[in-house]
């Protein structure tokens, strides 16, 4: 099961202040530039992934709506969905947009947050596209914060819950963009913020209601469930990012990065083996369960850009952050042990590798794959007790039946 970021441009129609706006030609084409063979090859990828969910990225994937269209009329995959800035979300008919299992809109939080950060009248745009959105029924829509120290973690968060975004995930403003003084704007700011967040969400949880805050469901689904084998994000061991010119990398931001690139769509692509790429001191972090390891980007690209001390500093954020989740894990584990929650509700993106992992009774079970492995499919079901089974596919009239 991999998760594929499909670049639809490198442009982007606006100029944020911590990422510039597009970017180059020369390094992420504007335009989709893999045609014929390239085309069949990353078609074929994805369908020989039973599970793929694809996410168009960008630049602004909606410059390149037509392209987005082509894909979902075009390609099988098991979810859809799209990271976008929101403001151009008129562009792709509705048709399409049912069609997304998820959407992730870039909001930083109040309107004086994100209109500093992207530009005035940002916010209105993106409040009008959650609206219209959420009527045509998509559940999962994630507004995804950059953190800068111009937010406040807490009032930013707790303000786009109150405004009617089901989850809010957020990532912090540093390596990729100019060194600033993290560490006091932690202590001051952020770590403070992360505190009042942390109790909001316990108190809420004890009422029996689960706030869909994801840095916070991601550390508890580790230290309730399943601990992280790599970065949660995935990249490179079970996520990977196709550029408009075909390459297949293992982070979307490192698309200048030699060593990002797995492989491209005209000869195919081997995914990383994460530990091997994880330094000494990850892999023996006593937080490595609930983090994975040091996002990779900043594993390789760090140093370069903020010194040994800046990583060292950023490092330092995420364990208290960590630790600050954690401190709630044991009262979490009583709520759910005396029925308050349901274990399933404080899981972050519950997903199981094969049908026969899921827990019974299943109501529905929904097929979306290519004709040949729709057998299969069915024989992992095998031994559930399934009330019904839809398969969407195509081509099952070629088959001769004996």
């Amino acid at each position: 099961m991999v998760l594929w970021l499909v670049f639809t441009t490198g442009a982007c129609n606006l100029r944020c202040i911590y990422c510039g706006g597009s970017f180059e030609d020369r390094v992420v084409p504007w335009r989709v530039r893999v045609t014929g063979d390239g085309l069949a090859n990353l078609k074929r990828m994805v369908e020989n992934d039973p599970e793929a969910t694809v996410i168009f990225y960008g630049g602004e994937p909606l410059l390149n709506y037509r392209f987005i269209e082509w894909f979902i009329n075009n390609v099988r995959a098991s979810r859809w969905g799209i990271q976008t800035n929101g403001t151009l979300y008129r562009l792709l008919p509705d048709e399409y947009w049912r069609r997304m299992d998820v959407v992730l809109l870039s909001i930083d939080g109040r309107r004086e947050v994100t209109d500093a950060h992207r530009g005035r009248g940002v916010y209105d745009n993106v409040i009008s596209a959650l609206n219209h959105i959420k009527g045509l029924g998509v559940r999962h829509i994630i507004a995804r914060m950059a953190v800068t120290k111009l937010t406040d973690i807490y009032t930013d968060v707790k303000h786009l819950l109150d405004i009617g975004f089901p989850m809010v995930h957020w990532q912090l403003d540093v390596i990729w963009d100019s060194r600033w003084d993290l560490r006091r704007w932690a202590l001051e700011s952020y770590l403070p913020g992360i505190d009042r967040l942390v109790e909001m969400f316990l108190r809420s949880l004890e009422k029996g209601v689960v706030l869909g805050i994801v840095p916070i469901l991601g550390v508890l689904s580790a230290y309730l469930f399943k601990p992280y084998e790599g970065p949660p994000c995935g990249a490179g061991y079970r996520a990977v990012a196709v550029t408009t010119d075909g390459r297949v990398l293992a982070c979307p931001i490192a698309v200048r990065e030699d060593w990002a690139v797995l492989g491209d769509v005209y000869r195919g692509f081997r995914l990383m083996n994460i530990k091997e790429h994880l330094p000494e001191m990850c892999l023996k972090c006593e937080y490595r369960p609930y983090r994975g390891g040091r996002c990779l980007y900043a594993i390789r690209e760090g140093l370069k850009y903020w010194g040994p001390d800046g990583v060292m500093e950023v490092d330092w954020v995420t364990r208290e952050t960590i630790r600050r989740i954690l401190s709630i894990g044991p009262r979490v584990r009583e709520l759910i042990k005396g029925g308050v929650v349901k274990a399933e509700d404080v899981e972050w993106i519950k997903a199981y590798k094969s049908v026969k992992d899921a827990p019974e009774p299943v109501d529905l079970i929904l097929i979306i794959v290519p004709r040949d492995y729709v057998h299969q499919v069915l024989e992992k079901a095998g031994g559930k007790w399934v009330k019904v089974v839809i398969v969407i596919t195509t081509d099952f009239r070629r088959i001769r039946v004996h």
